[in-house]
């Protein structure tokens, strides 16, 4: 189980076949690499089905692989515009996950890929990035020149790029570590880091088209993907508020909203987790959750429904479908505002 959504396997994957299987989606959320938040957001893991059911469809349409085989509706495997009813569940194809074993913070990737075989999950999320907002890590880790930008340093607001940017993170580890090219390169295995590359930009440019269409503008998002018999397929899931990060008239519209809810109005908690993650990385400690002294409060109820209301009206917008009953997105954006 992920933090939220359900993995059920049916058949499981071999060195030779894929496995068959389910992601059951939830009402949870999690922020800051917490795991499950005390609370629920109603519909939430609908709306997330949805558009991922939506991606994956339009990808599959312009020629890209995925391990998606349709949503689930009273048992069957069914086409999203055949669902009676927003879709809780999605079906996939399996591959293999392999243990990573570590000792601290020194993971044995080496082993993955030992029993990996020629069916694996890539360990990595390969990111890409359109726009750079304010308090992006970016603006720690590189200067505008860096990316071809004619600017003497990051100005006090957001940055469009001219060509995405793709970066590459751990996926399995116990915090996201940012790599170079190389380590990225070896941690794929098999698979080819310029492959990955290419996939994740053409991922991008269809999701970014999308949006357009539907008056959003896409900043950043990550694909994860499978390597089978010397062959990509994009994996997990795609293009959705808590995977990429979008906007709508300059307000965020993706799990940000409740990243920046909660640094307004629970500081220590987040001062906290930042804390333990830096102690952590000191003393080369994997679990840094267990240093953390803080636990997140609830949220109130008019938080979760605006929550709720902006996954949904959201959904409905990026699909250009009225898949759920919900308020348009310019009154659920002013709902977010008023936060």
């Amino acid at each position: 189980m992920t933090s939220v959504k359900e993995f059920r396997i049916e058949d499981a994957a071999t060195d030779e076949e894929f496995g068959r299987g389910a992601f059951v989606f939830t009402d949870d959320y999690s922020v800051f690499d917490w795991g499950k938040m005390p609370d629920q957001i109603p519909q939430k893991g609908a709306s997330l089905c949805t558009m991922g059911a939506f991606n994956f469809e339009l990808l599959e349409s312009e020629g890209v692989p995925t391990h998606y085989r349709g949503v689930v509706e009273n048992g069957d495997v069914v086409a999203l515009e055949d669902a009676s009813h927003p879709p809780w569940e999605m079906a996939i194809d399996l591959t293999q996950v392999p243990d990573l074993p570590h000792e601290g913070r020194e993971y044995d990737y080496e082993h993955y890929h030992d029993a990996a075989g020629e069916n694996y999950l890539i360990p990595l999320e390969i990111v890409f990035r359109n726009r750079v907002p304010v308090g992006s890590s970016l603006r720690d880790r590189t200067e505008p020149a860096d990316h071809g930008l004619d600017l003497e340093s990051w100005p006090d607001e957001a940055v469009d790029l001219d060509e995405p940017i793709v970066e590459f993170t751990t996926k399995y580890e116990e915090s996201d570590r940012q790599l170079e090219r190389d380590e990225a390169d070896s941690i794929a295995g098999k698979a080819s880091i310029g492959d990955l590359e290419s996939l994740a930009r053409k991922v991008n440019r269809i999701v970014t088209e999308q949006a357009d269409s539907a008056g959003l503008v896409h900043e950043d998002g990550k694909i994860e993907c499978l390597y089978y018999q010397g062959d990509l397929r994009v994996a997990d899931v795609v293009g959705t508020f808590d995977e990429n990060r979008f906007s709508y008239e300059g307000t965020q519209l993706s799990k940000e909203v409740l990243r920046q809810y909660h640094k307004r109005t629970q500081p220590e908690w987040v001062q906290a987790v930042d804390a333990a993650k830096a102690t952590a990385k000191r003393k080369d400690v994997a679990d840094w959750k267990s240093l953390c002294d803080e636990e997140p409060e609830p949220l109130d109820d008019d938080v979760l429904e605006t929550a709720s209301d902006l996954y949904r009206a959201g959904a409905n917008a990026y699909t250009g479908r009225d898949v759920f009953d919900a308020p348009p997105l310019s009154s659920a954006i002013g709902a977010v505002q008023r936060l």
